[in-house]
């Protein structure tokens, strides 16, 4: 009888030991992750862009003239105008001139000019309005709340002519020297183009000047082109 009622009350406190368990709060499902085989977004733009070939000439007097380019960056950003035909970027670089060679003649120095070439696939060359714009009255009658005044209706369209686009060169630095080597860096400068309603490229350069007392010997460097 004594073992009954033990096992009894054994029976009834693991029931009332399992009412009291809290009740488990299921986590929430984690969010799908990628399909195989659907399109990856590319990553986000950072500007960095790769650098082209050295620009290089042995001139007929026996110098070595190089012209090369590293660390650039192009980053296109939103015209401070909100303007939809204006084209801006954040740019820079390092770029570098060299005169190197026993040549035959006495080197007296040069130019390093370095900057970017910009195109647009097209370029707006002329808006107009077409139709015909007035100046009415409108009146208001004794008592109503709504006073007279003035009113200039527009009627027509606006009619666009772009014209094949066009390559724009913008200078950003031109450094004279003595004596190579020669150098210009440019960090995050801002640079734009206006009247561009097409997509937009861009590549930086660098023209390399030496001079001797009766010659001039000139080579250029083009960057990669990026397209926006």
């Amino acid at each position: 009888m004594l073992r009954q009622s033990a096992a009894l009350a054994i029976g009834v406190l693991v029931v009332g030991a399992s009412v009291a368990t809290p009740p488990v709060v299921s986590a929430q499902p984690a969010p799908p992750g990628p399909v195989p085989g659907d399109p990856v977004p590319p990553p986000p733009d950072n500007g960095v862009v790769a650098s082209a070939a050295p620009g290089t000439v042995i001139t007929p007097d026996g110098w070595t003239i190089t012209v090369v380019a590293s660390d650039e960056s192009q980053l296109p950003v939103a015209p401070l105008t909100t303007a939809t035909s204006s084209r801006e970027y954040l740019v820079g670089g390092t770029f570098a001139g060299a005169v190197t060679g026993n040549g035959i003649t006495e080197l007296t120095g040069g130019t390093l000019d370095v900057g970017y070439q910009i195109g647009c696939g097209a370029e707006l060359k002329q808006m107009r309005l077409l139709g015909q714009a007035g100046i009415g009255t409108s009146g208001s009658s004794i008592g109503s709340p709504v006073p007279g005044g003035l009113s200039a209706p527009i009627s027509g369209k606006v009619e666009i002519h772009p014209r094949p686009g066009t390559v724009t060169q913008v200078s950003v630095d031109k450094k004279t020297f003595k004596e190579a080597p020669v150098r210009v860096t440019l960090k995050d400068i801002h640079i734009k183009v206006d009247g561009c309603i097409g997509q937009s490229f861009i590549r930086s350069y660098a023209t390399l000047t030496s001079t001797t007392a009766d010659t001039s010997d000139v080579v250029a460097y083009y960057g990669v082109t990026k397209a926006v």
